[in-house]
């Protein structure tokens, strides 16, 4: 089946053709670690999980290349502001390389209780500044840079087609400049490869290089550790929307300009998590973390099916009623999947039906076409709820539909007294008595508790069904 994606250079639906046959290269920006990753962000981790799945999906090897950044870039995409990781470092007494560790781990943390997978790459900024140095010396090589400061500038003058990404041309770049804070900037829009400590002299990540003792501006990084595991081009550059004006549009200047060729052949971007009236971002202050969602009951993945609920190109409102409808869905597809399994095992694949491999047929259709997640949803619980399609086969197709859904279905397994501990099963005795006194409070509460213990919780006409989570 051909795969039809929404690239961000030229706007456009564009039929997918890797570069390799059967094998696609794909870079994600990855996190900064000076904080917890919020659930916006994680949304963004999400959706390169569903386009690497869909890709694997088709039968594409993938690798999967994301960055972590540990040497922290400033508040501001454009050269601005102070920088993030000193900033976490002055508020928590903890050195920068102890904050890059522990957040790191965090962030890792986060991405397993959701089933996204690793990627086949994960790049720390600090062990690949040689690489970031040999790259800042070919721009100078080939007349793209100039020093100023102590800082060493990439003009983007001297790029032709700077802005092609975000379809801003020069004339009004230029016109719609503001002010530069930086004064040794020849273009308030130029940007730097390389501070020195003329500039941060209180700066604890500092490395020796041809220009002075300094470390790395944040765009550089991306450009360097790319092309190291995937090559001077590849398939698929990931990302939120918000990069795309400044921080995709300088990787895509210098990485061109350092090999004089096209970089990246599609460009994908997710829209942001909303909550209230604006995106979810760090600078407020007030965000929600995947931990905060555990704590008030519910479970990662009821987070997941949220995501999967809104296509990757919309924004998507986040509401704790929105949350509720998600853990209930994907309350009742683990419900229902264990029914089927109970009462049957999956067919083989030449077994299936007509009807069966209709709802399949569509729901691939979903996702060949730039990742239809809320289609594809939709067909998964049509199958399920049509009494004309065996238990045998919906497992089948179920299974099939879940190696993008990514709930591990197949593991999903019935709790019972044998496989819970004491503990747990005196927890499910105490709230099905307090349901019998109508004290919903206490069994609502006990339901949370539960599920920080990693059992869900299902009242059904026939009694209580618990399951664990996987």
């Amino acid at each position: 089946m051909e795969l039809h994606f929404y690239n961000t250079m030229g706007r456009s639906m564009q039929l997918f053709t890797p570069l390799h046959d059967h094998h696609v290269g794909m870079y994600c920006c990855g996190p900064t670690v000076y904080n917890y990753a919020h659930i916006g962000n994680l949304r963004a981790y999400l959706f390169d999980d569903v386009l690497r799945r869909t890709l694997e999906y088709f039968g594409y090897d993938v690798t999967h290349v994301m960055n972590i950044t540990d040497v922290g870039h400033l508040t501001d995409d454009e050269d601005e502001g102070e920088d993030k990781m000193l900033k976490s470092s002055r508020e928590t007494g903890k050195s920068v390389w102890d904050i890059a560790a522990f957040y790191t781990e965090a962030f890792f943390h986060d991405i397993d209780s959701l089933h996204i997978k690793r990627p086949s790459v994960s790049c720390k900024a600090t062990d690949h500044i040689q690489d970031m140095i040999a790259l800042i010396k070919r721009l100078e090589d080939r007349g793209f840079t100039y020093e100023a400061g102590g800082n060493i500038y990439f003009s983007i003058d001297k790029f032709p087609d700077y802005g092609k990404l975000s379809m801003r041309d020069k004339q009004n770049l230029h016109a719609g400049a503001r002010i530069a804070v930086d004064s040794n900037k020849r273009n308030p829009h130029d940007f730097v490869l390389w501070f020195t400590h003329s500039k941060f002299e209180h700066h604890s990540m500092l490395w020796d290089s041809p220009w002075g003792r300094g470390y790395p501006g944040w765009h550089i990084e991306c450009s360097a550790m790319s092309m190291k595991y995937l090559g001077e081009q590849f398939d698929i550059h990931c990302g939120g929307i918000d990069h795309i004006p400044i921080h995709h549009t300088n990787e895509i200047a210098q990485s061109e300009a350092a090999t004089g060729r096209k970089w990246v052949n599609y460009w994908m971007h997710n829209e942001f998590l909303i909550i209230g009236k604006g995106k979810m971002a760090k600078s407020s202050g007030e965000f929600l973390t995947l931990s905060v969602l555990v704590d008030k009951g519910y479970t990662p993945l009821d987070y997941r099916y949220f995501s999967l609920g809104g296509h990757y190109r919309s924004q998507l409102q986040f509401s704790y009623e929105s949350l509720d409808a998600a853990r209930k869905a994907r309350e009742n597809l683990y419900d229902r999947t264990l029914r089927l399994k109970e009462d049957a095992s999956p067919c083989p694949f030449s077994q299936l039906g007509d009807k069966a491999r209709t709802y399949l047929g569509h729901y691939e259709a979903a996702l060949a076409y730039d990742l239809n997640t809320p289609k594809a949803l939709s067909e998964m619980w049509m199958l399920l709820k049509d009494k004309d399609i065996s238990p045998r086969e919906k497992l089948t197709v179920l299974y099939k539909m879940d190696e993008v859904f990514g709930f591990n279905l197949e593991q999903l397994e019935q709790a019972s007294v044998e496989v819970l501990d004491d503990e747990i099963m005196d927890l499910i005795k105490e709230r099905e008595k307090a349901r019998e006194r109508r004290d919903w409070a206490k069994a609502d509460t006990l339901r949370d508790l539960l599920l920080q213990r990693g059992i869900s919780i299902k009242d059904t006409p026939e009694g209580t069904k618990w399951t664990k989570n996987v």
